[in-house]
This record gives C-alpha cells, structure tokens and sequence, in this order.
C-alpha cells in the first residue's frame, strides 16, 4: 500500500483515482484496437464462409477468440490490450503464410488479414506505452 492509499484507508474516505478520462490518445488507440478488431472477426467470417471458402467452413472458429477481448478493450482493461497484443500474431502468422500460398483473392484476404493483425498490435502496443507513462508521471 502507498502512502496515499493507507492514509486514505485510516480516514474512510474513498480513494481518489489518477484519472476519470482518458486522454485523447488513449481514446484514440482504443478505437483503433476495437476497429481493427471488430474488422478482423469480420473478415475472418466472410473470408470462410462467403468470399474464399476452405473446406466444410470449419475455419470459421478461427474467428471465435476475436469476440473475448471486445468488452476489455470496451472498459480499458490494460490486462486486455496486452494480451490481444499477443493474441494477434496468431493471425499475422495464419495470414502470411496463407498470402504467399494462396493465389487470387485468398492472397488478397490474407494481406488483410496481415494489415489489420499489425494495426491491432500497434494500436494494443500504444495503448500499453501511454497508460504507464501516464502512471509512472502520476507515481512522480
């Protein structure tokens, strides 16, 4: 406990948290992650079921564990962007080695599917840097 903290605990008041908003770039990188996230579901979905299908259409699982981060990265979750940063290169792996051996418009989908994995981890990564910054010029 800091000092803060077990001063605020022996008063009874409540403890005040660092920040009730994020800041414009924190906003910003959230949006990122979500739409690149929510545009990776949604590619993944119509790449298996409508635009390239492979198989029986069982890939389409693959974009399952892309609905568990939407309501972390929602609530701002540091937990969950650092995850999802790790999460994402699944994808960026699954989408270059389809890319270079897929031809048509399954190489085309696989680029995408590239593009939006580093955008999502970009984003995920920025979001990471800036909240300890923040914190570690709030601790200061």
């Amino acid at each position: 406990m800091t000092q803060t903290d077990s001063t605020a605990a022996t008063t009874g008041e409540p403890i005040p948290s660092l920040r009730s908003q994020p800041s414009a770039a924190e906003a910003r990188s959230r949006a990122m992650a979500l739409g690149g996230l929510l545009a990776l579901f949604l590619l993944c979905l119509s790449w298996e079921l409508w635009l390239a299908p492979t198989g029986h259409r069982t890939l389409t699982i693959k974009a399952l564990p892309l609905l568990l981060p939407l309501a972390g990265l929602w609530r701002y979750r540091l937990y969950t962007f650092r995850w999802l940063s790790l999460l994402v290169w699944i994808y960026f792996a699954e989408g270059a080695v389809r890319a270079t051996s897929e031809a048509g418009i399954g190489s085309l989908l696989a680029w995408a599917e590239v593009a939006l994995s580093v955008l999502i981890f970009a984003a995920c990564a920025m979001q990471v840097r800036l909240r300890l910054a923040a914190a570690k010029a709030a601790s200061q």
